[in-house]
This record gives structure tokens, C-alpha cells and sequence, in this order.
């Protein structure tokens, strides 16, 4: 066997599967970057360092990372709130603190994470991409925030209805979501071809053989996207709103890949994921994109489901995809300048689509309904608020009702008529039952003596310690006999005991 075959034993199966990659990455890299409000160059050279740079580093051996869609609602409001020399600088410390994490083996700590919350993030990513790539499709300036997206939409349609360029744009757009829809239905031998390029190829053919009044896309090459973050830029992070918009960066991001990581596990047999050593990945991906003032990177599941279904065995794929990835934009940076900004608006309007887990939701409403009230919630959060408080909103309603759950406590009564009366309590008594114990503690006979019974608790917080013996001292202040405890004392004078 010839030494370079034992080398790379895969090498044929990788480096058709870093093409096909490749094609897939090319226009969603693109896309994402105009969808954010940045040159289409800097979504390529996000592909290229999530290809390279983290595609050499140990984690998780097949999935693939570059420009997330899932992140371009954040994005697009940093650069408009902070203007794009701010957003290598986010990036960067975003970065930094992934590599920290890992380090510090936080990595596996993201699997806490409720799916609920995950899942109504990206359905809130996905709506609020959808609404806007609406109007990016029609050739239309889109509101800021995503509650006055959706709801200028109904008044968008009706100045698109009135304007030739803008039916033209929003045709060709629509054309592309059916291309991408129907690709799938097409023969195996044409689905060799990736939907997203197909699209935007059909897409650029028709804008040009009928000379469509539709914007292209602004090609400045290469080298003048790239802007390293100057000293001004840095001078940013004494801001709070960019401490903030690093940490939501950083959060969303880190989800986002980890989640992606234990999805790609399940489709295939070969080495599992190392979070720690995927989130440090990640990181050291995120720092140089910070570095080159590019958008920031995560682990993308279609880009990794292709990379699987192409059948590639090693991390040598992702690595060469990034390589063509450099190659393209390094020689044929002006074939960028042919694509029509609405065949790209089209595609991410059926990425959102695809974030948003209409079949999870309904899933979860029939088997855990407070599960999906969460999901929901979280989405709602995103669209009316914004990325970081929605996702914090639904942090904290997850925890609330893990809590509550948690805090389940049983109080059995048995009353023979005559002698004590006796209450056992069991479960887990905290705070959050305390008004149900009261309530059930109070309503006992003021005139019979009590016997408490607390060996059944699993846990006694400190204000339902306090809260049961001050009852315990009312209820043996009206003349009967001190309330006799078992189990955990709470003080002596309300046991009976010296």
C-alpha cells in the first residue's frame, strides 16, 4: 500500500465530501453576511478561519462551522448599534471567553441547558429572520426591532404590490425558496448539486437573461473587508451594552455549537464529541475572526449534516472546505458580484423556516406543556425584546419550574377523632410550597394537640423552618398541648422534650 494511501486512508471520501461542503457553505456564507449587515467577504472569511482554524483542532471530528444564521439578528443590531469596527472587537472577547470556558471545562455544562429554551431561541431567531428577509427580498429598507418587522409586513406587501422593482425583486426571492423547496423531490443525481447554490445559480441566470431591476451584491475583495479592530474599537468594551453583547455572543454561540455537536453525534458512529475541547475549538475560531474584524463562528448542523451525508470520515474534509473557501475569494472574488441580493434574502427566509421546531412544539405541547409554554415564551421574548433578554427570559422560566417542580411536598393528615391529631409531611419543603403547608397546617383543630412529623422530608429550607415554628408556637398558645415533632427538631420548646 502506498505510504501516502496508509496516511490518509480516507483522503478520497474527505476531499469529495470538503466539496460538497464547500458548495453548500459558499452562498449561506455569503448570505449570512449580508443578512447581517456586513460585506459579503467577511462571511466568507468567517468559513474559511471555521474551516481552517477550528477544523484542525480536536472536539468534534466531523461537524463544520462558519457564519450561523442563527446569530444574524445579533449581529446585524451590534454593527447598528456599534458600528462595525466593534464587531471584531465583540467577537474577539467573545472568543476569549469560549477558550476560558473550556479551559476552565464548562464546556459539558451547556448539555444543562433546557432544549426548550434552545429550541424557542432559534424559533425566534427564525421568526425575526423571516420578517426581515422579507423585506430584504422586496428590495425594502426593514424596521429595527422585530415586533415592527412583523408588523409592518401587511404595509410592506401593499408598497411592493405598487412598484415594478420590487414585484420583480420579491419574484426572483420567492423563486429561490421554491428552488431550495423543491429541490429535495428532484432525482438523486440532481441533489448531487446543493440546493442553496442551484437556487442562487437559477436565480443569477434569470436576473441576468431578463435584466431584472434587482441590487446585487457590493464586492469590495478581499483584502479591504478585512479590518482588524483599532484602538477606538477597544475603547468600547468600558460599555455596558457591549459587555452585554459579548456575553449574549458568547452564550448563544456556545449553545448553538454544543448543541450542534451532540446533534452530529447521533448521526453517526465514529468518535464522540469532547464539549471542553469543542468549546476551546470554537473559541480560538471565534479570537482570529475577532482578530480579521469578520462575523463570528459556530458549528452550523446543515453544513455538518452535508458533510456526513457526503460521506466523510475525518476532520481532513472541514479543513479542505475551508481551503476552497480561501481559494474562491482569493481568485474569483468579483464572481460575487453577479448573485442578486434577493436570491440570498430567499435563502435565509428558508433557513428561518428551518430554526423554527414546529413538529418539537407540538410535541412537547401534547407530552410536557410546560416545556413548550417556555419554548414559546422564549420566542416571544426574542421577537419583542431582543436576542439576550429573550434567551434570559427563558433561562429563568426554566429554572423557575424545575424549582417548582423540585419543591413537591405531601402533608397527610390522620385524625381518629380522639388523641392527637397526626400530620405527616414528606417531599421537599422550601419556599416556594410554603403558603400550601401553612394553609394545610392552619386548618388542623386549634383545640386538639398535634404531633408533626417531618422524618418523611428530603429537605427543609430555612424559611419553612421558621415558618413551622412559629405555627407551632401559636397553634400551643391557645391551651392545648406543644406540638409534638418527630424527625428533624425544630426548637425544643415546641417538641416536647427537655
Amino acid at each position: 500500500m502506498p505510504p501516502t494511501r496508509s496516511k490518509f486512508p480516507y483522503l478520497r471520501q474527505d476531499f469529495a465530501a470538503s466539496l460538497v461542503v464547500f458548495l453548500v457553505a459558499l452562498p449561506l456564507c455569503v448570505g449570512v453576511a449580508v443578512a447581517s449587515g456586513v460585506p459579503a467577504e467577511l462571511g466568507l472569511v468567517t468559513g474559511i478561519v471555521g474551516g481552517i482554524v477550528a477544523g484542525m483542532m480536536p472536539g468534534s471530528s466531523l461537524q463544520v462551522s462558519g457564519p450561523a444564521a442563527g446569530l444574524t439578528v445579533l449581529v446585524f443590531e451590534a454593527v447598528r448599534q456599534f458600528g462595525l469596527p466593534a464587531l471584531g472587537v465583540i467577537v474577539l472577547a467573545a472568543g476569549l471567553l469560549q477558550l476560558a470556558m473550556g479551559a476552565l471545562r464548562l464546556g459539558r455544562w451547556f448539555r444543562a441547558i433546557s432544549v426548550s429554551v434552545v429550541e424557542g431561541m432559534l424559533a425566534g431567531i427564525g421568526l425575526v429572520i423571516i420578517a426581515g428577509q422579507l423585506y430584504a427580498a422586496a428590495g425594502l429598507k426593514a424596521p429595527a426591532s422585530g415586533l415592527d418587522k412583523i408588523a409592518g409586513l401587511p404595509g410592506a406587501f401593499v408598497d411592493a404590490m405598487a412598484s415594478t422593482t420590487a414585484l420583480a425583486s420579491l419574484a426572483l426571492g420567492a423563486g429561490t425558496v421554491a428552488v431550495l423547496v423543491l429541490w429535495k423531490r428532484l432525482p438523486k443525481k440532481v441533489q448531487v448539486v446543493p440546493g442553496a447554490l442551484a437556487a442562487v445559480v437559477l436565480a443569477t441566470a434569470a436576473s441576468s437573461a431578463f435584466s431584472l431591476p434587482v441590487a446585487n451584491v457590493e464586492v469590495k475583495g478581499l483584502l479591504e473587508a478585512i479590518q482588524p479592530p483599532g484602538p477606538d474599537a477597544f475603547g468600547q468594551l468600558a460599555d455596558v451594552a457591549v459587555i452585554g453583547t459579548i456575553l449574549a455572543f458568547t452564550l448563544i454561540a456556545s449553545a448553538e455549537s454544543l448543541f450542534s455537536a451532540a446533534a452530529v453525534d447521533r448521526l453517526h458512529d465514529g468518535p464522540r464529541t469532547e464539549y471542553d475541547k469543542e468549546l476551546m475549538a470554537q473559541g480560538a475560531g471565534n479570537t482570529v475572526c475577532g482578530l480579521l474584524g469578520a462575523l463570528p463562528m459556530t458549528a452550523v448542523i446543515v453544513r455538518s449534516s452535508a458533510n456526513l451525508q457526503a460521506g466523510a470520515k475525518t476532520k481532513a474534509s472541514r479543513v479542505l472546505h475551508g481551503v476552497w473557501l480561501l481559494l474562491f475569494a482569493a481568485l474569483l472574488p468579483g464572481a460575487l458580484a453577479l448573485i442578486p441580493l434577493p436570491a440570498l434574502a430567499g435563502i435565509l427566509v428558508h433557513a428561518g423556516w428551518k430554526l423554527i421546531p414546529f413538529r418539537e412544539t407540538v410535541s412537547l405541547w401534547r407530552a410536557h406543556r410546560g416545556e413548550a409554554l417556555i419554548l414559546v415564551t422564549t420566542a416571544v421574548a426574542i421577537v419583542a425584546v431582543n436576542m439576550f433578554e429573550g434567551v434570559l427570559i427563558g433561562l429563568a422560566l426554566s429554572v423557575a419550574k424545575t424549582a417548582w417542580e423540585a419543591s413537591h411536598i405531601k402533608l397527610e393528615v390522620i385524625d381518629k377523632g380522639a388523641g392527637p391529631v397526626q400530620a405527616y409531611l414528606s417531599g421537599n419543603a422550601t419556599f416556594l410550597r410554603l403558603p400550601k403547608i401553612l394553609d394545610n397546617l392552619e386548618s388542623l383543630p386549634q383545640d386538639r394537640p398535634v404531633e408533626l412529623h417531618l422524618s418523611g422530608l428530603h429537605h427543609l429550607d430555612h424559611a419553612c423552618r421558621t415558618a413551622l415554628e412559629t405555627w407551632a408556637e401559636r397553634h400551643s398558645a391557645t391551651g392545648t398541648e406543644p406540638v409534638r415533632v418527630t424527625g428533624p427538631d425544630l426548637v425544643k420548646s415546641t417538641s416536647g422534650t427537655p
